[in-house]
């Protein structure tokens, strides 16, 4: 049990630090781009026929931002803020605050690749497995791995684009962008629920058929080696049904790596498919980060990737500590004899 402890303890710690490494990369990277991040502002006040040469205010968004302090002391003041759970303002919505605008893109977010990431891999796991065991024997479905390629390779961008000229462009049955139409006020109901449900089809078509195939191939080479395996022809010898030898030893053993695959998959889902949101001007993380990037939006910049960051490195410790108890096979340093 010590060793253990000792075991999560080390993993704890490489997630501290990988967190602190990335948040320090993310808050020097974006203020060595040249621009002015109060440039949104700025804009937005013009726009509505604002002033906005007046230095006296120029001077005072910088203050209230911290924009005109040395660069050491911002970042010692963004770890501060930080450890206090405080992301502080965006600057091109401000007054919004960064954990509003990005909780509030969450569960959209969520919502989207929750559903796709396992569906794709319940749909790929189950139909590799068929495909592999069957080999030579599996028919027509044995034209599924030339799609599967092609899917995988398929970048989920182009493939979006390729859904949206058809289905939005030629043949226009789906919405070309948005969570939802203007005119439904969210809520609860049945009516609201299905129109996001067909704003969402094509965005979550887009990253569900390029996962499909990955989940597909990825089972589908398991399955096929582990069809060598000692237990699996002694299982064939002693008569027992192929169904069962299938689903009962070599399905279940490949599992484990299908598994530590959705877990990291699952971790990634914080990060939304970011081309696949500005496609479709869907209003998830991926879609706020790519217009905090445009506008040189630092705290919001922060708080995405922060979100992101925790979310794949939490994935990954989980999956480190379980290791040891899912599989008896792996063992850690000092578990050996104990």
């Amino acid at each position: 049990m010590n060793a253990y402890l000792r075991y999560i303890s080390q993993r704890f710690i490489i997630l501290a630090a990988t967190v602190f490494i990335s948040m320090t990369v993310v808050f020097f990277v974006p203020r060595m781009v040249p621009g002015d991040p109060l440039g949104a502002i700025f804009a937005n006040m013009a726009a509505v026929g604002g002033s906005v040469n007046a230095p006296e205010m120029v001077a005072e968004y910088r203050e209230r931002f911290g924009l005109d302090r040395p660069l050491w002391d911002q970042y010692i003041s963004f770890w501060r803020e930080l450890l206090q759970g405080n992301l502080g303002f965006s600057i091109s919505n401000f007054p919004a605050e960064v954990s509003t605008m990005l909780f509030s893109a969450l569960p959209w977010t969520i919502g989207l690749l929750t559903l796709t990431t396992l569906l794709s891999w319940v749909l790929g796991s189950v139909i590799g497995a068929v495909v592999g065991w069957r080999g030579r024997k599996a028919g027509g479905w044995r034209a599924l791995v030339p799609v599967a390629l092609v899917l995988y390779t398929t970048p989920y961008y182009i493939l979006a684009l390729i859904l949206v000229f058809v289905f939005a462009f030629l043949w226009p049955i789906f919405p070309l962008s948005g969570a939802y139409s203007v005119n439904m006020r969210p809520g609860w109901n049945l009516a609201f629920i299905l129109d996001v449900l067909h704003h969402a089809t094509l965005p979550a078509l887009s990253i569900l058929l390029v996962s499909l195939g990955w989940w597909f191939l990825s089972m589908r080479s398991l399955i096929i080696q582990l069809k060598g395996e000692d237990y699996i022809l002694n299982a064939e010898a002693m008569g027992i049904g192929e169904r069962r030898i299938l689903w009962g030893y070599a399905f279940r053993n490949a599992l484990l790596p299908q598994a530590t695959g959705l877990a990291i998959s699952l971790g990634h889902i914080v990060g939304g498919a970011l081309i696949t949101e500005v496609i479709f001007a869907y209003p998830g993380i991926g879609y706020r980060i790519y217009n905090a990037i445009s506008s040189l939006d630092y705290p919001l910049i922060q708080g995405g990737v922060l979100m992101i960051i925790i979310s794949v490195a939490v994935a990954n410790f989980l999956i480190d500590i379980m290791y040891p108890i899912i599989d008896p096979r792996i063992r850690f340093e000092g578990t050996q004899g104990s």
